[in-house]
């Protein structure tokens, strides 16, 4: 039986460096499993964090200490040309697993250049990686299915890093459309970096100078009581919703810590929800899904109001954490797919988006 080369392709340019090596080795191990073992044979490329890629032992033994090596094997003096330059295995791939979170990674910049290599790989394309990463786009695209979602607005760096006369006016038109608490965001970036609550004017005015300091387009949404549940997706043009979850914390909100510190959340699933709302979030999660256009996989998170039983979608996350506790594939276990199916799957459904392209061929064009 031959195999199938798997391009597992981690690390990368962005904060969430360390994340991403955490959710290749788990997705590493679940390859190695008997029954995916004879299906696919992994190949690790390690994106540094000066973009350049490594391929091999260098990789492997990032993949296997799961921590980043310390600095680029690049000569010092060699021109940054060198980043175009991949490795020669990188020829063998016949199918990509990006598992990069955050810019450079899940935004669709590493989905165009896939795209570009004319090889397969796992996940959304260049469109829905965008859309599902920026805060603003998305929420437009939400919007205009008809999901009901928390009241926002959205700000430019040009308004917050501008004259004395303007930013103030900025806040008060801030504090009288959304009021306090607030949270203020970057809108490209992912795992809560960045992320500040608001529930005065002075911390306002700071979080919104945090959030410039990130990216030049932000979003502001007004506070919300509520839980906090996400429903995993898996599928192409048929998607399919798994068991929700719930998501409990002390602290103050889901920021990085929380997310990424042991002990410091705790997940319920399936979540303790009357039956009728579990299936308003499931169909809610593949609406979203479909608004983006993402492929694949997504978590799809949401606050449930129980007082009033109002359902808000809050984001779309298309390529989640995948370590083995993270909440993606603990959803899908839960839902009777245990993780070495998953990573399976995850490639099949990869091919079949290959498979099922409706890009028109140059030579298909010209002889029509």
């Amino acid at each position: 039986m031959t195999r199938l080369n798997v391009g597992l392709l981690f690390g990368g340019r962005s904060g969430e460096h360390e994340v991403s090596i955490v959710s290749a080795r788990a997705i590493a191990q679940a390859f190695a499993h008997a029954t995916n073992a004879q299906k696919y044979r992994v190949m690790p490329f390690y994106i540094h964090k000066d973009g350049h890629w490594q391929a091999d032992e260098g990789a492997l033994e990032v993949l296997e200490q799961g921590v980043p090596t310390p600095g680029s094997p690049r000569l010092a003096d060699e021109a940054s040309t060198s980043l175009w330059q991949f490795p020669a295995q990188a020829a063998e791939v016949d199918i990509w697993f990006p598992i990069l979170h955050g810019p450079n990674g899940e935004d669709g910049t590493v989905q165009g250049l896939l795209k570009l290599m004319q090889v397969p790989w796992v996940g959304s394309g260049v469109l829905g990686s965008a859309l599902g990463m920026d805060k603003i786009a998305m929420k437009n695209a939400f919007a205009q299915a008809g999901l009901a979602q928390v009241n926002y607005l959205t700000v430019s760096r040009a308004q917050v890093w501008s004259n004395p006369c303007v930013f103030p006016k900025l806040c008060d038109e801030i504090e009288m459309t959304l009021g306090y608490p607030c949270f203020v965001k970057p809108a490209n970036l992912g795992s809560s970096v960045g992320i500040s609550k608001a529930t005065d004017r002075r911390q306002l005015e700071a979080a919104l100078d945090n959030a410039a300091s990130y990216d030049r387009r932000i979003i502001v949404e007004a506070g919300v009581r509520a839980r906090e549940v996400e429903c995993a997706i898996l599928g192409n043009d048929r998607p399919q919703a798994s068991v929700v979850g719930e998501i409990s914390y002390s602290s103050d909100f889901y920021d990085y810590d929380t997310k990424y510190t042991a002990g410091r959340a705790d997940l319920t699933i399936p979540a303790d929800l009357p039956p009728a709302i579990t299936q308003q979030i499931q169909e809610m999660a593949i609406q979203a899904f479909l608004a983006i256009d993402a492929a694949g996989l997504a978590r799809v998170d949401f606050f449930y109001q129980a007082d009033t039983g109002t359902v808000l979608i809050n984001e779309i996350n298309t390529l989640p954490g995948f370590t083995a506790t993270s909440m993606y594939p603990q959803l899908w276990a839960a839902s009777g797919i245990p993780f070495p199916e998953l990573v399976d799957r995850l490639v099949q459904l990869g091919l079949e988006r290959q498979e099922h392209s409706c890009s028109v061929s140059p030579e298909a064009s010209s002889s029509a």
